[in-house]
């Protein structure tokens, strides 16, 4: 599957781009400047993979994010200045450890070390190696949601010889790398340290030794290999590699790279990147530096750990756009990454699409609808939250979305899934979010005898709306039961509500609920909770 294309930019946000304060902008302008100083004529953006695991949630987020710049950079030169980016796996890196996912620990025991690419495949024959079938699953991820990217392998870097150069100045100036590093180790790692590591001839294994010459006329290097004998080898054609660090500089400077966003974790070792690429003769780029994500308890994801979610668990719950919204707000603030905080985003990726069409082209720029669809927002009719689905799948009983289309139909007339393919969408999400992460956890309570008299007082008024589907007016009825029942504050009789009749202590504007589910289903499940039905069952 090619990735796909660029999507066309609309000139009327050629202007009102100029100004836009959403932080893409704020990034791009930063890009701008840099290519007015250089003079190049094309935008680099790169983004980074670690192909010794499976594409994730954060690898979404990186390639979501930087194509949000890039379609602001692309706003602000009117899409006159070329722009690309490069998805860039370094799958040259040695395997230090063994996966857990692997059918056979025992069959890859003999590989560690090796390049991640000189690795055999564990699981199929399809590809060449563990590597190259991450690679692939890489490329199958991206292609899947759509990204423009060109996708780049460290191993086929290094050994066609793109890197050659830069290493040949790697090794004259091997001296002020190893001047910005060893200040950065401890005394032990300081003895041993080089910035090459060399692939062993014997064992093919990536090696952690110090050089014993490092020849920057012949542009070799000598190292004591696993067999005790002293070995030359050239720095280029994939006979060495480069450390982390001093590779993410090598590959800035090499690629001239303009633009990187990367974690807060490599934070500490941005400075570190940047003097390196500057060594080798490059100019580093503009960085952005996201925060981190926590789960539900505040502490860090760990893919060790196994304590976040998954792009899986999320793409099962909620569509793709909802994880592109929270992706796109306060990328500089930790967010909880988690199962709770789905149905928000969902709704509020929905309203950000609604108020869109209403929005004059400097408006929409600010909208994040705009950057979670990089510039091409469609139009879905969603006319019901996904809160109110859930809690509709709750009170139904459904199971599927046939019975959660009885109701609609009901609300919407002349709705079907044929005519409403993206509710229809949602209230599938809602049925299996609601069924696998609510239902398990729901817990009614009794009403207090105050709660019992206003929910009483509900059921009875309601009799004279029979057949309304007007949710403002029921609503406004709701709102008067619990004002002339005293609840001070007003929230706390929706509280209530919620956790006697729905199970949950929050939930959809009630009005709107009643209107779907309707008001004599409504009136039942009023009587069923004070008749003590919902705590037996």
């Amino acid at each position: 599957m090619s990735p796909a294309a660029l999507p066309a930019l609309d000139p009327d946000f050629f202007a009102p781009a100029q100004t836009a304060r959403a932080w893409p902008f704020e990034e791009a302008r930063k890009i701008v400047k840099r290519l007015e100083k250089s003079g190049k004529g094309e935008a680099l953006f790169e983004t980074g993979y670690g192909p010794s695991g499976l594409p994730h949630i954060g690898t979404f987020g990186e390639v979501a994010r930087t194509t949000m710049v890039r379609t602001a950079f692309r706003l602000l030169t009117r899409d006159e200045i070329p722009t690309r980016l490069i998805c860039f796996s370094d799958d040259m890196d040695g395997m230090r450890k063994i996966p857990d996912t692997v059918p056979s620990r025992e069959a890859m025991e003999p590989h560690l070390q090796k390049p991640l690419t000189a690795v055999p495949d564990p699981w199929t024959n399809e590809y060449s190696s563990f590597g190259e079938h991450n690679n692939a699953m890489l490329r199958r991820f991206l292609d899947t949601f759509g990204f423009n990217y060109e996708f780049a392998s460290a191993t086929d870097y290094y050994k066609s010889g793109r890197f050659d150069e830069v290493l040949l100045r790697a090794a004259e100036r091997y001296d002020d790398i190893m001047a910005v590093m060893l200040p950065t180790l401890g005394a032990e790692r300081r003895a041993t340290y080089s910035p090459f590591l060399p692939i062993s001839p014997i064992s093919g294994r990536v090696l952690y030794v110090p050089m014993k010459q490092v020849n920057a006329r012949e542009g070799t290097v000598t190292f004591t290999d696993e067999d005790g004998r002293d070995t030359t080898v050239p720095v280029t054609g994939g006979h060495v590699k480069l450390q982390w660090k001093p590779d993410f500089g090598m590959r800035w400077a090499a690629l001239d790279v303009d633009f990187e966003m990367f974690g807060k974790d490599h934070q500490t070792n941005q400075h570190i990147y940047d003097k390196i690429c500057s060594i080798l003769g490059g100019t580093p780029p503009e960085h952005y530096v996201f925060e981190l994500f926590l789960d539900a308890e505040g502490q860090k994801i760990s893919k060790s750990k196994g304590n976040g979610l998954t792009i899986d668990e999320w793409l099962t719950y909620a569509p793709t756009e909802s994880l592109g919204l929270y992706m796109f707000l306060k990328p500089r603030v930790a967010k909880r990454l988690h199962f709770d905080v789905i149905p928000r985003q969902v709704d509020d990726y929905y309203a950000h699409v609604a108020a869109y069409r209403d929005q004059d082209a400097a408006a929409r720029l600010e909208n994040p609808a705009f950057h979670v669809h990089y510039g091409d927002v469609p139009a879905p009719a969603v006319p019901l939250s996904f809160a109110l689905l859930l809690n509709l799948v709750a009170t139904a009983n459904a199971t599927d979305t046939k019975v959660m289309w009885g109701f609609i139909s009901r609300y919407i007339p002349g709705a079907s899934p044929a005519t409403h393919p993206e509710l229809d969408r949602l209230a599938g999400y809602a049925v299996r979010y609601f069924n696998d992460r609510i239902k398990p956890f729901k817990t009614y309570r009794a009403p207090s005898d105050m709660e019992r008299a206003a929910l009483q007082d509900l059921h009875d008024r309601l009799g004279a709306h029979r057949g309304s589907a007007d949710a403002e007016a029921l609503q406004n009825l709701v709102y008067e039961v619990g004002k002339a029942h005293g609840f001070e504050p007003l929230r706390d009789w929706f509280k209530a509500i919620y956790q006697v009749l729905l199970g949950d202590d929050q939930g959809p504007r009630f009005g709107s609920f009643i209107a779907l589910y309707g008001v004599d289903e409504t009136r039942r499940l009023i009587a069923d909770a004070l008749a003590g039905k919902m705590l037996a069952a």
